[in-house]
């Protein structure tokens, strides 16, 4: 959809003042994209989504507090399925892209990524193609040759260990620390030792988080199978 100016309109969510009026800049800077609505307030976001009929939304998943941000993917995703979504993010990993993508995503990009990368990455997505940086994609891509060979689920690629994979997906079962302590017949302070290690290797930073991101993964992992 084209507006009056023959301009491709964007949707931006993000709860980041300073990044979002600094993705505006750079998109409203091309001749051929506009920015149709800047959304800092996640509950609020689908309505205003809908009403503004953007050709693409680029959805922010930084904020620790928005485990909510990948559930705002499916939801939009859900309800405009005909509107492409790109997400934001700070952690330049393919663990978070994966979780993106099997969310309704159909490009990841990196806050680390130059203006020019950003506006090439938009016009890709609105083109119908999928979009991952390179290094990105051969990440993926080796996670998923390898675990058909190997049957296992790829997280030891991120440097787990085998009892720390059992960690982080039994946090992910909803699993308490002393639960999984009695389950593995192990001392509550190994196992927060594990968790604290999982956190490092993640880089999340708080318990929290990782809870968010150990809930997800086995969601992810559910719905694969």
């Amino acid at each position: 959809m084209f507006n009056i100016m023959g301009k491709r309109k964007v949707a931006i969510i993000d709860t980041h003042p300073i990044v979002l009026g600094g993705l505006t800049q750079i998109i409203n800077h091309e001749a051929d994209l506009t920015v149709c609505a800047e959304i800092t307030d996640f509950a609020a976001a689908l309505p205003a989504v809908t009403a503004s009929r953007p050709d693409i939304v680029i959805i922010d998943i930084s904020d620790k507090e928005a485990g909510h941000g990948i559930d705002l993917v499916k939801a939009v995703a859900s309800a405009h399925p005909d509107t492409p979504v790109i997400v934001l993010s700070m952690r330049n990993e393919s663990f978070y892209a994966e979780i993106a993508f099997r969310a309704g995503a159909k490009g990841y990009i990196s806050m680390s990524e130059s203006p020019c990368q950003i506006i090439a990455a938009v016009r890709k997505v609105l083109d119908n193609c999928i979009h991952v940086s390179e290094t990105m994609a051969t990440d993926i891509i080796s996670r998923l040759a390898g675990n058909s060979k190997s049957g296992q689920d790829g997280m030891t690629m991120y440097g787990f260990t085998d009892r720390e994979l059992e960690v982080f997906l039994h946090i992910g079962q909803g699993l308490t620390v002393r639960q999984i302590a009695e389950k593995f017949h192990r001392s509550v302070k190994t196992i927060e030792a594990h968790r604290e290690h999982i956190k490092k290797k993640l880089k999340l930073g708080n318990t929290t988080e990782l809870l968010r991101h150990a809930v997800q993964w086995v969601e992810y992992q559910r719905s694969a199978t």
